[in-house]
């Protein structure tokens, strides 16, 4: 017996988000809610629909929005069991110069509109007493680079968030999985990146990497087709053992390891002094 599970995906358009509905669309356990701000870019999925999916309009970064969709699907399907909190933007610039408008936004859609897509479903999942959320973040939200500054903050961000949330909700049947890719195939470089260029003499020696952020979208080693395929094994496979951090990609995975056993090295360096800091027992 198949048991079919509903799945939301935010940001369905392009990239990620839409590799992850077509491999869904056509999946016999799955009822597949696609969502993004403008439904008519979703005329793909129309070759694989017998009444099991649903598109709806939604901008994450308007609430009401967020509500009718959550209603919408459990209206249509009685259960919400997967939400995959895709959608996003990037931002390539120097902190100094970077627009405080574009950056605020970027914020408001890559964490406010994750916050408040998982708010909308957890009521759902709580009363389920069981529910996978996926948050898509970044090798960015582990390791840093120059002019993506604030575009770190919003993956550490949503990193934090996620770690403490995982075990608030974790007696609830509530699982989570952070998805922290390194360069994919997708319109995250491309169009769904906006770019400040150095106009200040001291960053000028950063134009090559904003530019190269542009020139090299669509060329980037990792495959969008082939995460979405891990994706769903992982949530319909081993939801039992769920990792809650999942960097895709060769050099996501070499830039965690080292990350974190530089980190570890730091610490244990500085042990002695860290814990000269505390009161006498």
């Amino acid at each position: 017996m198949i048991l079919t599970k509903t799945w939301l995906i935010t940001g369905t358009s392009t990239g990620f988000g839409k590799s992850l509905a077509i491999y869904l669309a056509q999946k016999d356990d799955v009822n597949l809610v696609a969502t993004a701000r403008h439904t008519d870019q979703l005329g793909y999925l129309d070759q694989y629909d017998h009444g099991q999916i649903l598109k709806q309009t939604l901008d994450v970064t308007n609430r009401d929005g967020i509500a009718t969709a959550v209603k919408a699907t459990t209206d249509k399907f009685g259960s919400l069991d997967v939400l995959i909190n895709n959608a996003g933007l990037g931002y390539f610039g120097t902190f100094e110069e970077s627009d405080r408008d574009a950056v605020r936004y970027m914020f408001d859609v890559n964490v406010w509109g994750l916050v408040d897509m998982t708010r909308a479903v957890l009521p759902t999942m709580r009363a389920q007493k069981s529910g996978i959320i996926v948050n898509f973040s970044s090798i960015a939200g582990l390791a840093s680079f120059p002019t993506l500054s604030f575009y770190h903050g919003t993956k550490h961000a949503v990193e934090g968030i996620t770690d403490s949330l995982a075990q608030e909700v974790a007696d609830q049947g509530i699982k989570f999985m952070l998805i922290e890719p390194s360069g994919f195939r997708t319109d995250w470089a491309g169009r769904s990146s906006q770019k400040a260029e150095p106009k200040i003499a001291a960053y000028k020696k950063f134009a090559d990497n904003i530019e190269g952020s542009a020139t090299g979208a669509h060329h980037e080693p990792g495959d969008p087709d082939k995460a979405a395929a891990i994706i769903y094994d992982q949530v319909t496979n081993h939801a039992a053992d769920l990792p809650l951090h999942l960097p895709l990609g060769k050099f996501a995975s070499d830039m965690a390891i080292a990350k974190y056993e530089k980190s570890l090295a730091e610490f244990k360096a500085e042990r002695d002094l860290s814990i000269s800091a505390d009161q006498p027992e």
